[in-house]
């Protein structure tokens, strides 16, 4: 299979939203969205098909082109079984989005447009091989991002659009740093971008020493890395619903797998080097963002809160440096971006009926609003890891990967991370019975349930939620390889 499809297709999409009138861009967009799914979707049995069929390469449908070839960098593409489970979230996620933002008027063909742009950039990112282009289409979703917020958010929109903007543009600064002091502390004649020759030649201790936690911190503010997480709760809350849902749901992730691929994987004695740190960060950020949580009054900085929390079980799963745990984080990673995209679609589709994101001035609203209000009962017993959901194999996969190093230290960020569950329990189980118990609100009165357009757009993040908690090892069997490849970068084989 050709990867440049499907980075084509969004380029494709957006184009055709450019050139056709305004009135088309939802239908236009649609139909790209669902073109990149197809694609995604069969991207991944391709992808299962060359595993069974005896192909062991770490890579797949691997294709290399010359870019700037005299200054070391080239287009390098190719996937393993991590990029096919973030791509397949980002087809998920991005159709659900334009669902959601289907009755959008307010300069509707430029919203599709960067709603397309941004998937341009996820899908570019979690194909490419070499770090220049991966740098490159990490850049391409901020600018959107920005857009997202200062034009169709709401709320203190300046400041939050400004504030993330300087935030995630100093952890691109940090990673650019990074990339370039590492190439140019490589001797001449070794000096690449790509991160297959990288990982085959390896990097010197000295370098990692100093490279590996710009590399990190840098992907880290993308996801949410404590203490430089503040981004997120004021980003989230003023960003418009589909925005919210790809910052969330896929913006975050990039950070993770960051961390993961460019960080961890190229550099894994830096990874030694700096695990412990990595540790107590991820259980800080597990459970203040739990904590913090429990203060919030507005559905959208409740499910930004919890998304520091949930972020952090990613990094504590990364760096306990164990292929379970760092499987577990893959599966956090999926697990989350469907979970909390789902949230916030359900929250938009709440206030544009309430027009409160207040949980005090809600209540009752299942009887008025069965389909939404039992979409967001989903949504919230994934957070809370209910057996069944894929928040549970998620959670408990890293759990059990923790719990494999036998000292105290390892084992006391465990239960630290398994005590945030408590909390996220109390929290998900108080707003949500506020606002579907009880006696009807008068801001409830005369209030529609979902139409068909937020249906589809529910059931498609639901079916992935349940699909990976109910039959998980279709999931475990396709980025199994790629971890022990990481794993083994460790064990130095």
């Amino acid at each position: 299979m050709n990867l440049l499809w499907i980075v084509g297709v969004p380029l494709l999409t957006g184009l055709a939203i450019v050139l056709a009138p305004a009135r088309h861009a939802r239908m236009i967009a649609l139909g790209g969205a669902i073109l990149q799914m197809a694609l995604v979707i069969g991207l991944y049995f391709s992808f299962t098909h060359e595993r069974e069929v005896g192909n062991v390469f770490p890579l797949l449908f691997e294709k290399q082109y010359q870019w700037f070839p005299s200054l070391g960098f080239s287009l390098h593409i190719g996937v393993d079984g991590i990029s096919v489970a973030m791509m397949m979230l980002t087809a998920f996620v991005v159709v659900a989005g334009v669902l959601v933002s289907w009755k959008m008027e307010h300069m509707k063909k430029e919203f599709f447009f960067f709603l397309t742009l941004l998937a341009f950039g996820a899908y570019g990112f979690f194909m490419s091989m070499d770090l220049m282009v991966l740098f490159f289409f990490l850049e391409v979703a901020v600018i959107p991002k920005y857009l997202f917020i200062s034009i169709w958010g709401s709320g203190n929109k300046t400041y939050s659009a400004n504030k993330l903007a300087l935030m995630l543009m100093g952890g691109s600064a940090l990673i650019l740093v990074g990339i370039l002091g590492l190439y140019f502390s490589l001797p001449p004649e070794s000096r690449t971008f790509d991160m297959v020759k990288l990982a085959e030649t390896g990097i010197g201790f000295e370098i990692q020493r100093w490279v590996f936690p710009l590399v990190f911190v840098g992907f880290g503010v993308f996801t949410a890395l404590f203490p430089f997480h503040t981004w997120v709760p004021d980003g989230h809350s003023s960003a418009p619903t589909a925005g919210s849902m790809f910052l969330a749901g896929i913006s975050m992730k990039l950070g993770g797998y960051g961390c993961l691929r460019a960080a961890t994987y190229l550099m894994p004695e830096g990874a030694h080097e700096y695990a412990n740190i990595i540790i107590v960060l991820a259980s800080i950020a597990i459970i203040y963002g739990a904590f913090a949580t429990m203060m919030q009054k507005d559905l959208k900085y409740i499910n930004a809160y919890s998304s520091i929390s949930h972020c952090g079980f990613v990094l504590l799963g990364i760096g306990m440096l164990t292929k379970t745990a760092i499987t577990g984080a893959v599966f956090q990673m999926v697990s989350h971006g469907l979970m909390t995209a789902l949230f916030f679609a359900i929250i938009g589709m709440v206030y544009e009926r309430t027009h409160t994101r207040l949980v005090a001035q809600m209540g009752g609203l299942l009887k008025v609003m069965p389909f939404i209000i039992s979409a967001m009962f989903i949504a919230g017993f994934c957070s809370l890891g209910l057996p069944g959901l894929s928040g549970f194999v998620a959670e408990m996969t890293v759990f059990v990967g923790s719990w494999e190093t036998k000292d105290v230290f390892h084992r006391t960020a465990t239960v630290i991370g398994a005590m945030s569950i408590v909390v996220t329990a109390v929290y998900i189980l108080r707003a949500v019975g506020q606002v579907a118990m009880g006696p009807l609100v008068a801001s409830g009165e005369g209030v529609d349930d979902a139409r068909w357009y937020e249906r589809w757009s529910v059931i498609i993040l639901i079916a992935g939620i349940l699909v990976m908690g109910l039959a998980p090892f279709w999931l475990y069997e396709l980025v199994s390889p790629g971890v022990e490849i990481i794993v083994n970068q460790f064990a130095g084989k």
